[in-house]
């Protein structure tokens, strides 16, 4: 049932009218509702009623994929919260504002307009792991139960779900929000056409700042490529230098993930907005900051500045959640412009990232691009190529015996890292293909280790 989708820990996604149809939605969007209604009976709040959120983002499949999920839910008993068209963390939270059964995000995050995609939260508020995951799907796989006429779930608005995701950014204590106003930060904005139109504008408005913005419409009809990557960014680059804006901010379709652009015109590369918010965040207070293993390397030298100690843990959002709760962590992410703090919650939040950011420059007084100058650059080079149908144990070993100098990490694939440098070869969690990502202080040496890494991949391939 899963051919031509791209299934993962955290949901399901594929082409519009392809692998992804309301019958798909309907399918899976049902069997998470009876995994969850079955979790929820057994455990200690069975009385009441299991209530799941749903919210969206702004992609033109998105009212069609809304209504096919509200009736899957209400067909097997579950009551729905319905939050609208809100970026995804706004989910996540209410999920835990409700104290919520769990919770279904319509969105495709940054994939191209034909896409759409259900992302599958668990009560907690975060994105279901790899056992939840496995569970669930075997519950979509099953023959589970429907509800009869007389208990169909209810559906009820939420219409509260970006106010309160407001006011948990601005009440931050490292926030402080009078200052930032009173300093009257220019600011150009390029929210993608997606769910950000929403809710960065009236973050920006009560943080006092004047805003020169494109593509605020919340129609899903992205004009550009909607991965916030320096690549997509030229329009936003021009609006900046236009307007003379002293930052610019990019946002991915639901909100999750945050690219900037310096007061010089230049997308500085969607990787450092963790290391400036965990160069913010770690002046308040201690504690490790948490990135997965495929993140830029300056955000190690942020931390060693301020006296703190990376912690890596495998990609994907939910895996560097739970480390950061485990560690006790200061502030997480991931180096595709995610920042994690978790008086918010344990997901990645670019309105967080925002006030981070504007506070970051109050209390500097420079220019962003006099701090982006102060630290080493790197390049970053990224390949893949098709997943050969043997083991990849063999490729990890060849590539420690070829980098005897390195240190390995294996908890996700293979990362090998020197002082500046480092190469992560791993299979992607929703492709049938290989990643190689490698960071250096230039491109060519960036390249040379993707090259000698696919020595062995090639080799197997054949």
């Amino acid at each position: 049932m899963y051919e031509g989708l791209m299934v993962s820990v955290s949901g399901v996604r594929g082409r519009v009218g392809e692998a992804l149809t309301p019958e798909v939605v309907t399918r899976f969007a049902a069997g998470f509702g009876a995994w969850a209604h079955r979790r929820w009976s057994d455990g200690p709040r069975s009385g009441e009623p299991c209530r799941v959120v749903v919210g969206r983002d702004s992609r033109v499949s998105g009212p069609m994929f809304h209504r096919a999920t509200l009736a899957a839910l209400q067909s097997v008993g579950c009551d729905v919260i319905d939050v609208g068209l809100v970026p995804t963390p706004s989910i996540q939270l209410a999920v835990e504002h409700h104290h919520a059964a769990g919770g279904l995000a319509i969105t495709a995050s940054h994939n191209p307009i034909e896409w759409n995609a259900l992302k599958f939260i668990g009560p907690s508020g975060l994105f279901l792991d790899g056992a939840e995951g496995t569970e669930m799907r075997g519950v979509v796989e099953s023959a589970f139960p429907r509800a009869t006429w007389d208990a169909l779930g209810h559906v009820e608005t939420d219409e509260q779900a970006i106010e309160r995701h407001l006011a948990a950014v601005l009440a931050l204590p490292f926030v402080k929000v009078d200052a930032i106003r009173r300093r009257e930060f220019r600011v150009a904005l390029d929210c993608a056409h997606g769910a950000g139109g929403v809710i960065i504008p009236e973050l920006l408005k009560r943080l006092g700042c004047e805003v020169h913005a494109i593509n605020l419409e919340t129609d899903g009809r992205f004009t550009r490529s909607p991965e916030p990557v320096a690549a997509n960014l030229g329009d936003l680059e021009r609006l900046v230098l236009e307007s003379r804006a002293e930052v610019g901010l990019a946002t991915d379709p639901d909100v999750d993930r945050l690219a900037l652009v310096s007061d010089e015109g230049t997308a500085i590369g969607e990787d450092w907005t963790l290391a400036l918010a965990a160069r913010l965040v770690l002046r308040y207070r201690s504690g490790p900051v948490v990135a997965n293993l495929s993140t830029s390397r300056i955000v190690d030298d942020v931390a060693k500045e301020a006296g703190a100690q990376v912690i890596r843990a495998p990609v994907g959002e939910v895996n560097v959640a739970v480390r950061m709760r485990k560690e006790g962590a200061s502030i997480g992410g991931e180096g595709n412009g995610g920042v994690i703090l978790s008086e918010v919650h344990l997901g990645r939040d670019a309105p967080v990232g925002v006030a981070l950011l504007l506070q970051m420059l109050l209390e500097d007084n420079v220019p962003l691009s006099a701090i982006v100058a102060r630290y080493p650059r790197y390049v970053i080079v990224k390949d893949k190529l098709d997943r050969p149908n043997a083991p990849l144990d063999a490729v990890y070993d060849a590539l420690r015996q070829g980098f005897r100098d390195a240190e390995a990490d294996t908890q996700d694939g293979l990362r090998l890292s020197w002082l500046d440098r480092w190469v992560h070869v791993r299979p992607s969690g929703t492709e049938p293909i290989v990643r190689v990502i490698a960071e250096a202080p230039n491109a060519a040496a960036a390249r040379e280790l993707v090259s000698r890494s696919r020595v062995p991949l090639d080799a197997l391939g054949r």
